[in-house]
């Protein structure tokens, strides 16, 4: 439940994409938990495809404040994970620790499903139990149920050879 809470969801402009890499920097060493990627020579993750969000048409980076103060990102695009007609995907999703369950990742949920009207996919890596809760129960309750999730994917694995789980539904 969010309460007393003041919640923006901002596009990021492109002189704040370095505020952007260095939070994707703290999202991805916590999902190497996941997926077993290592840092680059000079200590760091990286994210390959930053830089086309402000080059390539649809793709949408937005910031998630609470209170003025960052609390996580959230990145959308039209490029599909697996090659299934859908309009979105929810290419990547964070909220730092201090801000998670306080409902402020379904108000943002809600909020992008709402702006981007279409066919969504969106894949979570199956060994992320919170994950995987999350968004089942959010999708859950945004489709009132409408939704499915694809297991078996080939095209949906992860570095670590797992594959992923797709779900795919519409808003």
């Amino acid at each position: 439940m969010v309460v007393f809470m003041d919640i923006k969801i901002e596009l990021v402009k492109k002189e704040e994409k370095e505020i952007l890499r260095n939070l994707l920097e703290k999202y991805n060493y916590e999902f190497s938990q996941y997926d077993d990627k290592d840092v680059n020579s000079i200590g760091l993750y990286g994210y390959s495809y930053l830089d086309n969000y402000w080059t390539e048409n649809n793709r949408f980076p937005y910031f998630i404040r609470v209170n003025d103060k960052l609390a996580g990102f959230v990145m959308v695009n039209d490029i599909q994970e697996v090659k299934l007609n859908t309009n979105f995907t929810m290419a990547e999703f964070f909220i730092l620790y201090k801000y998670r369950q306080k409902g402020i990742g379904k108000y943002v949920v809600n909020y992008i499903l709402n702006k981007y009207k279409g066919k969504w996919q969106l894949r979570y890596h199956p060994k992320n139990k919170t994950s995987e809760i999350f968004w089942n129960k959010t999708i859950e309750e945004y489709t009132k149920g409408n939704f499915e999730i694809k297991k078996d994917l080939k095209e949906a694995i992860y570095k670590d050879g797992t594959i992923g789980h797709i779900i795919l539904f519409e808003s």
